[in-house]
């Protein structure tokens, strides 16, 4: 008999399947964006190999076809574009919503990408940050094995959840408690017993400074799936504890169409931060609250 993991996990891909637009369309998206990123690529390493800091070997290695790695295409990207060009898999997400993270990733890639879910869109996020820093956090420890087996490359961790979506009525009211929102980042937060605060994370998530999260993950469709209101908690919370003057973090909430990411995001990624939505994702800017003492938790 299949887990009751692997049973959410079925449905999540027939619900996904019927929701979801052309997969011809959307993988036309992927490629096109990748084969962007490539032509950017190789536009910038003309443009360094050509400059004046070019070394006259450097250049003789070019003209014999030996130019070394500069020229190659990345093997993320290239396993990436074989990936969607011959797979028959659609993304999570609309070509509209992917294009509002895909033009914040052309602004700021690469950088630190931090994604709650791994999904059949990762290797596209991971691709499109080539030379940064893309990092998953998944809930169920055998589905990471499954993805890794054909994308080894793919940074990914397991992540426990102890909350429920049928817990979102009594979560929400954390709003207005300081546990939750007079701290000032989530190591406070969950010292001062905040049950928002996620528990556990992989010591990456501590170590970097985030530029882009993403939360498209945990499971929340059904009564008893963990539900995403500790993820959005969180995303917000690391936004807000960045060290100063490393600027703002954009934080992306898919199915904001679902009760808990339409009040949730709201509540505490705040509508002040709101910058765009498009379909069924949000984008919030969150600045640094470490910038300037006494900021409250909402604009």
């Amino acid at each position: 008999m299949s887990s009751p993991m692997h049973v959410r996990k079925a449905i999540h891909f027939v619900s996904m399947k019927a929701k979801l637009q052309s997969f011809v369309g959307l993988r036309l998206l992927v490629v096109g964006c990748l084969a962007a990123f490539l032509l950017l690529f190789a536009v910038r390493t003309m443009t360094f190999s050509g400059g004046a800091g070019a070394t006259a070997a450097s250049a003789a290695r070019a003209a014999a076809g030996g130019g070394g790695d500069c020229g190659k295409l990345p093997a993320a990207v290239a396993q990436a574009m074989v990936h969607y060009a011959t797979a028959n898999v659609t993304p999570q997400q609309t070509a509209a919503e992917i294009g509002v993270s895909l033009r914040v990733l052309q602004r700021r890639a690469p950088c630190n990408f931090l994604v709650f879910g791994l999904g059949l869109d990762s290797p596209m996020w991971a691709a499109l940050n080539h030379g940064g820093r893309t990092v998953f956090l998944e809930e169920d420890a055998s589905w990471i094995a499954s993805v890794k087996a054909g994308h080894p490359g793919l940074e990914s961790y397991h992540v426990a959840y102890d909350t429920r979506v049928t817990d979102a009525d009594d979560l929400i009211a954390l709003r207005d408690h300081p546990a939750c929102t007079a701290q000032p980042d989530l190591a406070a937060a969950t010292e001062a017993s905040c049950r928002l605060a996620l528990r556990g994370l992989p010591p990456v998530f501590h170590e970097l400074e985030w530029d882009l999260i993403m939360v498209d993950a945990p499971t929340g469709w059904t009564p008893e799936s963990p539900g995403r209101m500790g993820a959005i908690y969180t995303a917000g919370m690391a936004a807000r504890a960045r060290s100063p003057g490393t600027g703002a973090t954009d934080v992306f909430v898919h199915d904001v169409d679902r009760p808990v990411e339409d009040s949730f995001s709201k509540a505490f990624l705040c509508e002040g931060y709101l910058a765009e939505q498009v379909g069924r994702i949000r984008r919030f800017v969150i600045p640094s609250h470490r910038e300037k003492d006494g900021t409250p938790f909402c604009p």
